[in-house]
């Protein structure tokens, strides 16, 4: 409540700025000061309202609202990551009993915390009369899509082309339209730069590490459209090849090579959750693949267990599994050193490489070889995270997933379901080269479980285990798994006419059972 007290409060100011009177500026302007007028002309009117925006697509602190925005959500259903806490008496997010307390988060963070702010960045644009301020608005936009089409993918429809006009605030957009926008949107950015590519007034207020770089916005706006396009691409295809290929074409280019990361200033919340908390432990399946695959990068994602009895292993924890006290898997494998430090990345040069090697298999023109693609993601990641040989590890043609084998129960042992491989193989199956894809892009991408999640729920890959105990009450298919989150309390108290709407778009139930609109099940060709 503290940060959302302080950041509109430093929304109001920054309007207020620019609805001083003239007799009031004249009055109250230090001579050896800094006037308003100094200040609009520093962008400071603007400036300021990047920073809750910068700190909420992911939210940066404190820990337990980032626990509850992503930690217990696409963290665990991503397959990365499960707690050791048995919340609630085991009655919880892991077993499908859906926790409402929790669950608001993402929209409540999205809808205090970015899409107010940006709307201050345009109003605030358009009171302080500079047209180049238009600027300011095109990477508002950019962060505003990277925010909401998480949003959009835990709940599915959301709030978003109506939120700036007051008498359609409320209103929902059906997912299939918030996409259209998001494109919209990303296209009008990457152009809308074009001009500015040199100018540094965004410096001062960029808290990434490209430090104002307009040509660096560009570039992760047109990337940030080639994964929207690959999200949709089995629900409209002509659209997502459409959307694709012109990433692909764009002068802007893609981040084939670089990461973008946020320079929070605060812990990474999962080193709080992980190493002071105790509340969140290797997944199974990371546990499954990255031991079977004798994966270096597992030394940087994971820290051994301290469990004496399983002698320095990687030990992980399945989802959904009966744990009666927080100190039986306690001492299973933590976060390692990936989250030792004050940095939250929203993008990796992998996740591109990626992106393109499916795109290369769905014949997207200007995308490039499907297997150089994905030996440049798996490089990508083994360079990011510092693990050496990478070729060796490319050319292993042998090793598979191993099987889960729980520390304590056996009732929770299951097989890996699928013996996908390290080395590429061309003569594949579009089917089987694509989970050769989605598994290293899943490794690559960690840890971000909300991505990991989407991915998950869009192509099937990878083989994330069913939970043991089902606690849905019959609306998620155990075998299916949970496919969204339901609509948040909140608006269903307070705009009931609306999400009923939102409802009717979702074509099924508000549960975690129906499916959103790119999520199509069934084959992936």
């Amino acid at each position: 409540m503290k940060k959302l007290i302080k950041y509109t409060l430093a929304s109001f100011m920054a309007v207020s700025l620019v609805n001083c009177t003239d007799n009031f500026e004249d009055i109250n302007t230090d001579p050896n000061g800094i006037s308003n007028e100094s200040l609009t002309q520093m962008n400071n009117n603007i400036g300021g309202s990047f920073t809750p925006m910068f700190l909420n697509v992911v939210n940066a602190t404190p820990a337990w609202n980032y626990q509850l925005q992503q930690g217990l959500m696409g963290d665990v259903y991503s397959g990365y990551m499960t707690p050791p806490t048995p919340f609630a008496g085991n009655v919880n997010n892991m077993t499908y009993a859906l926790v409402d307390g929790w669950n608001g988060f993402p929209w409540s963070d999205a809808y205090t915390s970015v899409m107010p702010f940006a709307l201050d960045i345009k109003n605030a644009v358009e009171l302080g009369g500079d047209p180049d301020g238009v600027k300011f608005n095109f990477l508002a936009d950019i962060i505003k899509v990277e925010a909401m089409h998480r949003v959009s993918d835990i709940y599915g429809p959301i709030r978003y082309t109506k939120f700036n006009d007051f008498e359609t605030t409320g209103e929902y957009d059906s997912q299939d339209v918030v996409y259209q926008a998001f494109f919209d949107d990303l296209e009008a950015a990457i152009a809308g730069l074009s001009p500015y590519v040199g100018d540094a007034q965004f410096a001062p207020f960029d808290m990434s590490n490209f430090g104002g770089d307009i040509a660096m916005w560009r570039k992760f706006a047109n990337t940030l459209r080639l994964r929207l396009a690959i999200r949709i691409v089995k629900v409209n295809p002509t659209m997502a090849k459409a959307e694709g290929e012109k990433s692909f074409a764009n002068d802007a280019g893609l981040m084939t090579d670089t990461n973008l990361v946020i320079n929070t200033g605060f812990t990474h919340p999962i080193n709080v959750i992980s190493n002071s908390w105790g509340d969140i432990r290797m997944g199974a399946e990371m546990e499954s693949i990255l031991t079977g695959y004798n994966d270096g990068r597992i030394e940087k994602f994971f820290n051994p267990s301290a469990d004496t009895a399983l002698a320095g292993e990687y030990k992980g924890i399945r989802m959904g599994i009966d744990i009666q006290a927080k100190a039986q898997y306690l001492d299973h494998a933590g976060i390692g050193e990936i989250i030792d430090t004050e940095t939250i990345t929203w993008m990796t040069a992998a996740e591109v490489h990626f992106l393109m090697a499916e795109a290369s298999i769905r014949g997207w023109s200007g995308s490039g070889d499907s297997k150089t693609n994905y030996e440049n993601g798996v490089t990508a990641s083994f360079t990011q995270h510092g693990v050496a040989d990478v070729a060796t590890y490319l050319a292993d043609a042998t090793s598979t997933p191993a099987d889960f084998v729980d520390a304590l129960n056996t009732v929770n042992d299951i097989a890996y379901a699928s013996d996908v491989k390290i080395a590429y193989n061309i003569a594949g199956t579009n089917e089987e080269q694509l989970e050769q894809i989605i598994t290293q892009k899943w490794i690559a991408m960690f840890p971000d479980g909300q991505e990991a999640w989407s991915e998950f729920r869009r192509t099937g890959y990878p083989r994330i285990f069913p939970v043991v105990i089902n606690n849905s009450g019959g609306t998620i298919d155990t075998n299916t798994q949970i496919r969204r989150i339901n609509f948040a309390s909140s608006e269903i108290n307070t705009n009931p006419d609306n999400v009923q709407t939102a409802i009717d778009y979702l074509g099924g139930p508000d549960n975690g059972g129906t499916r959103l609109w790119w999520d199509t099940g069934g084959s992936n060709f």
